[in-house]
């Protein structure tokens, strides 16, 4: 998922260039959320991980 928002960052950051506003702020918008997913999901697992750690005797 991290990989897709690098995707549309950079064609944001390239269409951003080229002069599309539109097309670069609609992609720009996606790999926010899609970078938004992807740390919500890491954080989730890490405190799974902690948790299920320290539970171990």
């Amino acid at each position: 998922m991290l990989k897709w928002a690098l995707i549309f960052l950079v064609i944001s950051l390239i269409t951003g260039f080229l002069g599309f506003s539109g097309v670069s702020a609609a992609t720009a918008t996606v790999a926010k959320v899609l970078f938004a997913i992807a740390l919500i999901i890491f954080l989730i697992f890490l405190v799974l991980a902690l948790t299920a750690g320290s539970l171990v005797f």
